[in-house]
């Protein structure tokens, strides 16, 4: 195989900025950003286009709130509603963008767009010209980033969504990349297999989440995701950015005596993780963080509880770790009376998480994909 050794380009070139955005006109519709204020009216549009396109969740007032609280997100410049001037629809908002660069990337920079349109307003031109918006903002955050790493412009749709939102990416230029599946099992009745004791060896101990672990957790998932495809570092202002959490359903493990020096020599501990050990810090080495979803509940036609994130730090993978953190979330959301334990993973996890899943029973219910544009 033969590897391409061109040098990038600074990526305020490769990411090619338009010097100003120009606003929809598709529509006749009025613009602006969006304000905190505006919160409930957008969580009621972005449940409308949900329900509409039959997507298998609901948004909170909570996830969109959070939305306004990364100092690292600018919404006077990467977010944009549109409201109607027809006297009938009293100034109802119609359609919304949003555009965010995360700031923990390092190896890649990336920024993703997102958005949508009340469906009896579709096919008069303004999810297209949106879509150039978003683009065009996204390029000019990746070029303000100073990174220069490759970079991607991402995009997201269900596999089931509407046909028309799929040729809408293609057409602009944006190509699918990595799919996705959400998964589920029974946590009771005939069907429901029984949650494995995993038995923890050495010094490994499993513990309920806390905030006073959390910050070791954080350090934890960056290096368990190191190495997953799309995955980049989270920040601690990110990683504090977790709507819908439910730390009673969350599980670590703990290394209560690692060998430090063995790992301080290990050319694969990162510099934040090494000045925790230094310091003494607590080693947490496997985690399952979940998160209750309730609005989901109807539109699923079941309760459960959700896996946000799995993983173990990359020297402990074969301990069984995450097993046995995710083996205490099960039996945590059945002990709270959930009918099912969800999760969603990338279809090409280079883990085996796959394997891990269908030994559990999990079943996929539905999937997404990823679209994007390589810079």
């Amino acid at each position: 195989m033969t590897v391409d050794t061109t040098p990038l380009a600074p990526i305020a070139e490769r990411a090619a900025p338009p010097a100003t955005l120009t606003l929809p006109t598709a529509g006749g519709l009025t613009w602006r950003a969006a304000t905190r204020e505006d919160a409930p009216v957008w969580l009621a549009l972005r449940n409308h286009i949900a329900r509409a396109d039959a997507e298998p969740y609901a948004e909170t007032l909570e996830e969109i709130e959070e939305i306004f609280e990364g100092a690292w997100r600018d919404m006077a410049a990467d977010s944009l509603l549109g409201f109607s001037t027809d006297p009938a629809d009293d100034g109802a908002l119609v359609a919304w963008a949003q555009v965010e660069c995360p700031p923990g990337d390092v190896t890649q920079v990336r920024a993703f767009c997102w958005g949508g349109v009340r469906p009896d307003r579709r096919g008069e031109g303004i999810g297209r010209e949106l879509l150039a918006w978003e683009a065009g903002r996204a390029r000019q955050l990746l070029a303000a980033s100073g990174k220069d790493v490759p970079a991607r412009i991402g995009v997201f749709a269900e596999d089931d969504a509407p046909t028309t939102k799929h040729r809408l990416y293609e057409r602009a230029g944006f190509q699918v990349r990595r799919y996705y599946s959400d998964l589920a099992r029974p946590l009771g009745g005939p069907s429901a297999g029984p949650v494995p004791d995993v038995p923890l060896t050495g010094s490994l101990r499993l513990v309920p989440w806390s905030a006073n672990l959390d910050e070791a957790t954080r350090l934890a998932h960056n290096d368990a995701f190191r190495d997953h495809w799309g995955s980049q570092p989270q920040t601690r202002e990110q990683w504090a950015q977790r709507a819908c959490f439910a730390p009673e359903w969350s599980f670590l493990v703990v290394d209560q005596a690692p060998d430090v020096d063995a790992l301080l020599a290990s050319p694969d501990t990162d510099p934040e993780t090494a000045a925790a050990l230094r310091a003494g810090v607590p080693l947490v080495v496997g985690y399952q963080l979940a998160a209750r979803y309730t609005e989901d509940f109807a539109v699923r036609g079941y309760s459960f509880g959700y896996t946000d994130i799995l993983g173990a730090r990359r020297a402990y993978r074969g301990r069984k770790a995450a097993l046995a953190a995710l083996a205490a979330g099960l039996r945590a959301f059945a002990d709270d009376g959930m009918q099912y334990a969800a999760l969603d993973v990338d279809t090409a996890n280079p883990s085996g998480a796959h394997g891990l899943y269908a030994s559990l029973g999990y079943v996929k219910t539905s999937g997404s994909r990823m679209f994007s544009i390589e810079l």
